[in-house]
C-alpha cells in the first residue's frame, strides 16, 4: 500500500482502487501479530457488505495461537488427502471442468508451481504445497466463515460480498490475506475445536497477516480477462 503522505493525495476512488488492485492471494505470511482491535476493527467495517433486506447471514471465526495449531494438526492428521476427500457439505468446483475456465485455472496453478520450483509431476511436493493451505500459509490470524445451512443461495451471495469486503479492510490496514475454499470438506475436524453447530456450514478459511515478500510464490500476479470477454453494453 502506499506512504500516509502519498494517500493524501489520492482521490477516494484512487484510494479504493490501490486497495482493490493490491488485493491478491498471499501464499506465505510474516510471523509479525495482528492485534485484536485491528481484525475487529476490519470485521466491522466489511459487516457493511450489502446483504437481501439486511439478513447479513456471515458468521466467523476468528482462530489463532495454540488453537491455531490445534485446528492445522487435526487436519493434517486426518490422513485424508485433498484428492480424495468427498466434498458432501458443496461443491465449489463443476464436476468437469470446460473452457475458459479450465485454461485459467491450469494458467494459475502452473504459474505458482513455476515460481516454487515444483514441476509437473512433483507429485508429493504439489502436496505438501497445497497442505500449507492448512497452516494458513503460517499467517498469525485465520478465520472461518460459515453460514447457516437452512438459508438459500442468495445468502451465499451476500457472503461472498461480506468476504471481498473483509480483504479490502485488510488492504487498507497494510495487510494481506488468502481466502481458502481448501477448509470446506475438513468441516468435522475443524468444528469440535471451534465449537462450529451442525447447522453452520463450514464455506471457507482465510489467512490474514503481514506478507512475507521473501518468497517466491508471492511473486504470483494472476491474470484477469480484458472487459470484452465478460461485458456487454446493452443500449
Amino acid at each position: 500500500m502506499l506512504a500516509p503522505e502519498k494517500k493524501n493525495e489520492l482521490s477516494a476512488a484512487e484510494i479504493v482502487d490501490e486497495a482493490m488492485l493490491t488485493r491478491r492471494s498471499v501464499r506465505a505470511f510474516l510471523p509479525r501479530p495482528v492485534d485484536d482491535e485491528t481484525i475487529r476493527d476490519i470485521l466491522r467495517v466489511a459487516a457493511r457488505a450489502p446483504s437481501g433486506t439486511n439478513m447479513q447471514p456471515w458468521k466467523v471465526y476468528v482462530v489463532s495461537g495454540e488453537r491455531k495449531g490445534a485446528l492445522s494438526d487435526a487436519i493434517l492428521a486426518s490422513g485424508v488427502r485433498p484428492e480424495k476427500i468427498e466434498w458432501d457439505e458443496y461443491k465449489y468446483y463443476p464436476d468437469k471442468f470446460f473452457e475458459p475456465y479450465l485454461a485459467r485455472r491450469r494458467a494459475v496453478g502452473y504459474a505458482l508451481y513455476s515460481l516454487l520450483g515444483i514441476g509437473r509431476r512433483e507429485v508429493e511436493r504439489m502436496r505438501a504445497q497445497h497442505d500449507r493451505n492448512f497452516t494458513f500459509f503460517d499467517a498469525p490470524v485465520g478465520l472461518i466463515f460459515t453460514i447457516d445451512r437452512r438459508l438459500n443461495k442468495g445468502s451465499w451471495v451476500d457472503l461472498g460480498m461480506f468476504l471481498q469486503s473483509v480483504m479490502i479492510a485488510a488492504r487498507g490496514r497494510d495487510l494481506h490475506t488468502c481466502p481458502q475454499a481448501a477448509f470446506a470438506p475438513y468441516h468435522r475436524q475443524i468444528r469440535p475445536i471451534l465449537g462450529i453447530p451442525d447447522e453452520e456450514i463450514v464455506v471457507c478459511g482465510m489467512a490474514l497477516g503481514h506478507e512475507d515478500v521473501s518468497k517466491p510464490e508471492n511473486a504470483l500476479r494472476s491474470e484477469r480477462a480484458p472487459l470484452e470477454e465478460f461485458v456487454s453494453f446493452v443500449r
